[in-house]
C-alpha cells in the first residue's frame, strides 16, 4: 500500500512553521516526512531557508515520523562532514533517516566560491561521494583524491545500520545513470505523468529500494486562490533543469521566470479547491511509487495537513 507523507519546504516557510505543520501532520495520519536541503530560496517572495540538518534533529525528536532530506554532497557539504551528520542522527533515531542525493545546484552550491562544474562533472562527483560516504558508514579510514579530496577521514559515531542513500532524479536517464548504487529513488511529478518514465527508467536499470514522489499542489477555499498560489510560489521552479540547476541568485530566477503565466505553471503543481479531486489526482500521479509526499505550495501548512488528513487520506487508502 502507498504511504502518504509531509514534504517541509525549508525554502517557503521558518523551520518552528515548519515544525508544528510536521507535528500537526503526524496526528492528522500521515505516516512520514521529508524536507528539501536550500541555501537560498527560489525567489524572494518565498524568502526562508532554514538550515535542513539543524531542523531535522528537531523534527526527528518532536515526532515518531521516519524523515527524509534531498541533498548534494561534493561542493556546499563536504561527503565526510555530510555523513557524520547522518550517522549521528541514524544513531540516535535507529532506521528513521533517509536521504537523497542529487548532483546539486547552483542557486545553494555556488556560495563557497569554487568553480560550478558541468553537469557530467557533478554526476561523477556524486559517485565518488557515493562511494566515500558509505565507506565511512562501513567504519572505514578513508582517503581519496579525485572531484573530491578526502584525508584520513574516520566516522568515529556510527549507527548499527547507515541510512538509506536515494538517486535524486526528475530525468529518465539520470535515474538510470544512478540506479546501481541506489537504495531507492525519488522524483517529483511532471507534466503528463512524465515521472512514470523516470520510475520506468530506473527500475529497467536495475533500481531498487523504494520509489518516493514529491507531489506539488495547490489547495486553497477557492480556486483562483490555489492558482494565484502556485503562479506565486513555485513558479521560478519550473524552469527546465538545463536552466535551474545553473542560475545562482533568487533574483535571476525572478527575472527568469517574469513572463510565465498561471497557465504555465499549472502542469507542474496539481490545482483545485476540490478535495476529491485532489485525492484522485494524487492516486494516478502515484501509481508504481512506494510514498507520495504531498508538498502543498500554498501559505497554510496546518490547515491543509488537517485537513488532507480529514478528507483526503482516508479516500486515498493512507
Amino acid at each position: 500500500m502507498t504511504e502518504y507523507g509531509f514534504h517541509a519546504s525549508h525554502e517557503q516557510f521558518t523551520p518552528r512553521a515548519l515544525l508544528d505543520a510536521l507535528r500537526a501532520a503526524e496526528a492528522a495520519g500521515f505516516t512520514s516526512g521529508m524536507c528539501s536541503d536550500h541555501f537560498a530560496p527560489w525567489s524572494s517572495r518565498q524568502g526562508q531557508s532554514g538550515h535542513a540538518w539543524s531542523w531535522l534533529g528537531s523534527a526527528l525528536e518532536a515526532t515518531a515520523l521516519p524523515m527524509g532530506v534531498v541533498t548534494a554532497p561534493g561542493q556546499r557539504y563536504h561527503p565526510a562532514v555530510l555523513a557524520q551528520a547522518a550517522a549521528t542522527l541514524t544513531q540516535m533515531y535507529p532506521g528513521r533517516l533517509w536521504l537523497a542525493l542529487g548532483s546539486g545546484q547552483a542557486l545553494n552550491e555556488q556560495i563557497t566560491g569554487d568553480r560550478w562544474p558541468s553537469k557530467e562533472d557533478r554526476m561523477r562527483r556524486l559517485v565518488e561521494c557515493v562511494d566515500i560516504m558509505r565507506a565511512l558508514f562501513a567504519g572505514e579510514t578513508v582517503s581519496h583524491d579525485g572531484l573530491v579530496r578526502v584525508e584520513q577521514a574516520r566516522l568515529w559515531t556510527r549507527p548499527e545500520q547507515p541510512p538509506a542513500l536515494l538517486t535524486a532524479a526528475v530525468t529518465p536517464a539520470t535515474a538510470a545513470r544512478h540506479a546501481d548504487w541506489a537504495d531507492g529513488l525519488i522524483t517529483v511529478n511532471q507534466p503528463g505523468d512524465a515521472h512514470q518514465d523516470t520510475l520506468a527508467a530506473y527500475r529497467d536499470a536495475g533500481g531498487r529500494g523504494p520509489a518516493v514522489l514529491q507531489a506539488h499542489l495547490s489547495w486553497d477555499r477557492s480556486r483562483d486562490a490555489a492558482l494565484k498560489a502556485a503562479h506565486d510560489q513555485w513558479r521560478e521552479t519550473v524552469l527546465g533543469s538545463d536552466v535551474g540547476w545553473e542560475i545562482a541568485q533568487p533574483v535571476h530566477f525572478e527575472q527568469a521566470a517574469r513572463f510565465l503565466t498561471p497557465g504555465d505553471v499549472e502542469p507542474y503543481v496539481h490545482v483545485s479547491d476540490d478535495l476529491s479531486e485532489h485525492a484522485d489526482w494524487i492516486v494516478r500521479a502515484g501509481e508504481g511509487f512506494d510514498r507520495v509526499m504531498l508538498h502543498q505550495v500554498a501559505a497554510d501548512q496546518v490547515a491543509f495537513v488537517e485537513t488532507f488528513g480529514e478528507h483526503v487520506l482516508p479516500k486515498v487508502g493512507s
